[in-house]
């Protein structure tokens, strides 16, 4: 049965039993209990509600840590406090958003970050996106759910911004069966919200957009395009907001062009060039990625510098065949349009798609073409995205800046 056991703090947390030799991994220093790692006999999942807290015991008994539970999902628990030390309310989460906040502000001297990260924060099911005054965050999990409201107030009590928005979405909270909305969870949200990148400033839709409203991972990898953009034909492919687009003009393109599908972005790219005084550089088009790059290789035209920054590919393990064909088709199409000496900036946000297969992928497009690339930098998310050796799930972004010449 799930007898309840107490922390030192005296809260009481139904036990969670798990069989034998499956905790090793959280011992390594994971999160996550799966759950066919649960000793179902001794604690029963149907025992828990989605949210529930309780407390992770080895097979011998002996207590690993806290966690929330969601006995509806594969990933059946969370670890996220280990020992007994700390229960599951609002004075732990203002202490992990204290220590958050100290590796962020090392990093930026503007309050434009990601401030939570999941896992990698100690808040699992989590994300925090700071713009300046406004705060974004998105909720994952049904433990994290049902520890929104002090969530909340943990925010307003260590910044204190004019406001806190729910943008409540994604395939993580369908697997934990989650609704998705959004909603202000207080204050008021302006009627514009601003990012600052790179000394550029970008309004965002932080309800409308894709995720929070902007793409902090990439921030690090845009700041290495400065010695090959000056002078440069530059194309943004799924270029969003036009955050590389632009960053390439600032660095002193000769132009940039800014590709996506949605009429949306496309028109916020126009309106950020702008707000910029770079709309005499910067072209936004919509259109699909590849009908754009085959009509612009009929035309013979040429571009300098491209960039390959697509939306996650292969979402799912069993997406990664798929994936694989659609990152060469994209990387492959982008090279012919790419002139002589050119450069190409491939990126995958796929998890599923690993730094050596990817890498692997662009290159076999590359030869296919007869050409040779020359790696000149290895991409990898923000440092506002630490990644925690532990959880191989938190290491998700990679890519590559790559010379492509012709074969030899």
């Amino acid at each position: 049965m799930n007898e309840p056991r107490e922390d030192r703090s005296g809260v009481e947390y139904a036990a969670l039993c798990l069989k034998k030799g499956e905790d090793a991994r959280l011992r390594a220093g994971h999160a996550w209990v799966f759950s066919n790692e649960v000793d179902v006999r001794r604690t029963p999942l149907t025992g828990f509600r989605p949210g529930d807290p309780a407390v992770v015991l080895d097979h011998a008994g002996k207590a690993l840590g806290v966690a929330y539970v969601n006995p509806n999902a594969l990933i059946c628990a969370r670890l996220v406090a280990r020992g007994l030390s700390h229960p599951l309310d609002r004075s732990l989460i203002v202490h992990r958003l204290n220590v958050a906040l100290s590796l962020r502000e090392r990093l930026h001297e503007r309050p434009c970050y990601r401030l939570v990260y999941g896992e990698s924060d100690g808040l699992p099911g989590l994300v925090l996106d700071r713009f300046g005054d406004v705060v974004v965050g998105q909720v994952a999990t049904a433990g994290m759910e049902a520890l929104k409201a002090e969530v909340a107030e943990a925010v307003a009590k260590v910044l204190k911004p004019a406001c806190l928005l729910w943008k409540n979405a994604g395939s993580v909270r369908a697997m934990e069966d989650l609704p998705e909305y959004t909603e202000v969870a207080f204050g008021q949200l302006p009627a514009e919200v601003v990012v600052e990148e790179g000394g550029l400033s970008f309004a965002i839709d932080p309800v409308g957009g894709q995720k929070t409203g902007w793409f902090y991972d990439q921030r690090a990898n845009r700041d290495q395009l400065a010695p090959f953009a000056q002078g440069a034909r530059v194309l943004d492919l799924f270029a969003y907001a036009g955050a590389w687009g632009l960053r390439a003009a600032a660095f002193g393109a000769r132009d940039a062009t800014c590709v996506d599908a949605s009429a949306t972005a496309v028109a916020a790219i126009g309106a950020n060039a702008a707000r910029n005084g770079l709309a005499e550089r910067v072209r936004a088009v919509q259109a699909d990625a590849f009908d754009f790059l085959k009509e612009a290789r009929h035309a013979r035209e040429r571009f300098d510098v491209v960039i390959v920054d697509p939306p996650a590919f292969a979402k799912r393990k069993k997406d990664f065949t798929e994936a694989r064909l659609a990152y060469r088709r994209i990387n492959e199409a982008a090279m012919q349009v790419l002139s002589k000496d050119g450069i190409l900036v491939a990126c995958s946000c796929s998890y599923h798609m690993p730094r050596t297969a990817f890498l692997e992928t662009v290159n076999q497009g590359a030869r296919h073409l007869d050409r040779t690339l020359q790696v000149v930098s290895q991409l990898q998310q923000a440092p506002d995205h630490p990644v925690n050796p532990a959880i191989p799930e938190s290491d998700y972004l990679k890519g590559f800046i790559a010379r492509v010449l012709p074969g030899a």
